[in-house]
């Protein structure tokens, strides 16, 4: 192997990290770009001229091996990972209710006392303060309302996430918990793309859907939430499927959106009039009719928002009843 000298050493190494940095790895001694790394992941050689690029390479996973998901299971010495959904970040321990011990058998009359007692100061110590106990009922309105709702995982992170940033902000104050939780909810939806309408974030609240509107208009100027209108074909697959309408159905209500919104009509119109009224046009053209009153109870609008914006597309569209 060839031996460098300290300078070209220091050279080629200042050469490798510039090469590194705008994503281009080649070999300092033949200018290769074919480098493997073995199979342990310990080294990284050229495969042209043999030379070893790194060697002793720290390898941070488990120091046991499995073949299964049951046998990485069983090995694995890891808890859950960190979650901005609860208040601890999921850190603390807990109690299991279960009166039983390691093995299964049932506990002592004596020792139940003992742990229904340590359960008790448990929960009391989960949360040092007021401010701690607040959050532990915020996210957990946050959690409740947002498995009502059937939006995923992500959502609900950035959904804490969002409200820990009002608690930093000092933006609760003079405001409900039960408000701002569902508000930083309803703009978790909106961010993530999965948009749910303030009617369908009020019904599962505590709290009226004027507050949660006027909180959340507040919420987004202070925090600086860059909110784009929602598109009105987020709304098309959901309610589609609720009426249980074709896939037919749902290209149609699309393009008629599409069509119309190109012409200036969406703009000061609510999303979900807009779709339902699409969806209705659509399910007509297609001979697959639904009245106006199911049109309505799956995109919870009234029926005159249906029938203005009916009228309003079909017009644009060209189309004649």
């Amino acid at each position: 192997m060839k031996r460098l000298t300290r300078q070209q050493t220091e050279t080629e190494e200042s050469e490798r990290e510039a090469a590194d940095s705008e994503g281009v790895r080649t070999c300092p001694e033949c200018d290769s770009s074919t480098l493997t790394r073995s199979a342990d992941g310990s080294e990284v050689s050229c495969e042209e001229c043999g030379l070893i690029l790194e060697e002793e390479t720290i390898d941070r996973g488990p120091e046991w091996r499995a073949f299964n998901a049951t046998e990485r299971d069983n090995k694995s010495r890891v808890g859950a990972p960190t979650t901005q959904t609860m208040h601890d970040k999921g850190l603390t321990t807990t109690i299991d209710w279960k009166d039983r011990d390691a093995y299964g058998r049932s506990l002592s009359s004596k020792k139940r006392t003992q742990m229904n007692r340590l359960r008790k100061w448990q929960e009391r110590i989960r949360t040092k303060d007021a401010g701690e106990r607040n959050l532990q009922f915020a996210l957990s309105e946050t959690d409740r309302m947002a498995s009502a709702l059937g939006v995923p995982r992500s959502v609900r992170e950035v959904a804490s996430v969002l409200y820990r940033r009002t608690l930093e902000e000092d933006l609760i104050r003079g405001r409900s918990i039960e408000g701002v939780a569902t508000s930083t909810l309803y703009a978790a939806c909106r961010m993530e793309g999965i948009p749910r309408s303030l009617d369908e974030v009020a019904a599962v609240s505590r709290v009226d859907r004027k507050e949660i509107g006027r909180t959340y208009r507040y919420i987004a100027q202070e925090l600086g939430l860059e909110m784009q209108p929602v598109d009105p074909k987020k709304y098309v697959p959901r309610f589609c499927s609720e009426l249980e309408l074709s896939e037919e159905v749902q290209n149609k209500a699309n393009e008629i959106i599409d069509t119309t919104a190109d012409q200036g009509m969406l703009s000061g119109k609510s999303p979900t009039g807009y779709a339902a009224a699409a969806i209705y046009a659509s399910a007509l053209l297609c001979n697959e009719k639904k009245t106006q009153n199911e049109v309505a109870s799956a995109a919870q609008v009234t029926e005159v928002t249906i029938r203005n914006r009916y009228q309003e597309q079909i017009s644009a569209m060209g189309i004649h009843e």
